[in-house]
């Protein structure tokens, strides 16, 4: 497999989040060539070398289009606001660039879906980062729904909570403007969505809600009108009689990081805790009743790809260790490997589908089809 030279457009947490993983994925991994970190961007030029040579990477500059205009570049990170991603995106692919984006994929689903499209028709591989679908103990889960073991399922409740926004004096900022969609719903229900899609594939139907608690932020220059919202609540529809909900809040005091599953099944129940990330919960409806209960499954080397990372259960992974697992994943793509991920043309404009269809339900107030 042969070293892939990459760049990095922005350098954010998630951009940070990227670099780690370019960084870490041949040592984690050793069956991989070690990427070449070749050019990183950001706003300024100062800012991307001072960011250049705390990253690894070779060059700095603050031209985006330098890097896509590059040949000699093979994969382009993208880990802008949403708002840039599209433009950014399609221009790489039609480079013949491979892209690894952070989700959403665009604010708009016009925009999605010409990033589908591009992905399409260059041929090239394009990831994003749903990276909580490799978390070994979602795996697990996919396989003990997969082997029957909590018989058919047909309810799914799935909460993802963080305060970042809990505080009325927050400040305004992109996160809260029209231009980056909807809200909680594309910033945070992404994710649900693609756990989801990973477990279940894509929603036939739904319903939504959306709120905002706050409708005001504070500014420098004053008050700003928040154009989005931070909660949103939405009811789901799937193939073979599983319906779903998700809820989902950007001003939950107290959670920092809250995903928790529920997966309600004929014959058991699931339970999954991102802030316990490396613990699943299982019951199963077998032997006598005064003995039934919860267990809780740890994950271990049993639980690949946690072995490759320690060799000792109750050591855990991080949000980190997802990052590389996901660069693997694109690694494997684009060499022809099968690897689990959610790409533009596989389950990415399908989860975009879902959170307008969601939008359009809040708004119009009934079921719509997806």
């Amino acid at each position: 497999m042969k070293s892939l030279n990459v760049a990095l457009i922005g350098t954010g947490y998630m951009g940070k989040c990227h670099a780690i993983a370019w960084n870490a994925v041949k040592t984690v991994y050793g069956d991989v060539a070690r990427p070449m970190l070749a050019t990183l961007c950001e706003v300024s030029e100062d800012l991307a070398r001072e960011r250049a040579a705390a990253f690894g990477f070779a060059r700095a500059t603050s031209d985006w289009r330098s890097i896509v205009e590059d040949p000699a570049i093979d994969v382009v990170s993208i880990t802008t606001p949403n708002r840039f991603h599209a433009e950014m995106a399609i221009a790489a692919l039609d480079a013949g660039k491979h892209v690894w984006c952070e989700k959403p994929m665009a604010p708009s689903l016009d925009d999605a879906v010409r990033m589908q499209d591009a992905a399409a028709r260059s041929g090239r591989v394009a990831l994003l980062g749903y990276n909580y679908i490799q978390n070994p103990a979602v795996r697990h889960m996919k396989k003990i729904i997969d082997d029957g073991v909590i018989g058919a399922v047909h309810h799914v409740r799935i909460e993802m909570d963080e305060d970042f926004m809990a505080d009325a004096q927050a400040p305004m900022s992109w996160r809260s403007e029209k231009a980056s969609g909807y809200g909680a719903l594309d910033d945070f229900a992404v994710h649900p969505l693609s756990l989801l899609w990973t477990l279940f594939g894509g929603a036939t139907h739904v319903f939504g809600d959306m709120t905002r608690p706050y409708a005001t932020r504070p500014s420098p220059s004053g008050p700003i009108a928040v154009e989005n919202w931070d909660c949103a609540t939405a009811l789901l529809r799937f193939p073979g009689n599983i319906n779903a909900s998700i809820l989902v809040s950007r001003a939950a005091w107290g959670r920092k990081g809250r995903i928790a599953v529920q997966i309600f099944g004929s014959n058991g129940t699931l339970a999954f805790d991102q802030e316990r990330f490396n613990e699943v919960q299982l019951f199963v409806r077998d032997g006598a009743e005064e003995n039934q209960g919860f267990r809780t499954i740890l994950m271990a080397p049993a639980h690949q790809p946690y072995g490759i990372f320690t060799p000792g259960a109750g050591h855990q992974l991080g949000f980190n260790d997802l990052k590389t697992i996901e660069c693997r994943a694109l690694i494997g793509l684009i060499a022809g490997e099968q690897r689990l991920a959610i790409t533009f043309t596989d389950g990415g404009l399908q989860i975009e589908r879902t959170v307008h269809a969601i939008a359009r339900a809040a708004q119009e107030g009934h079921w719509v089809e997806v």
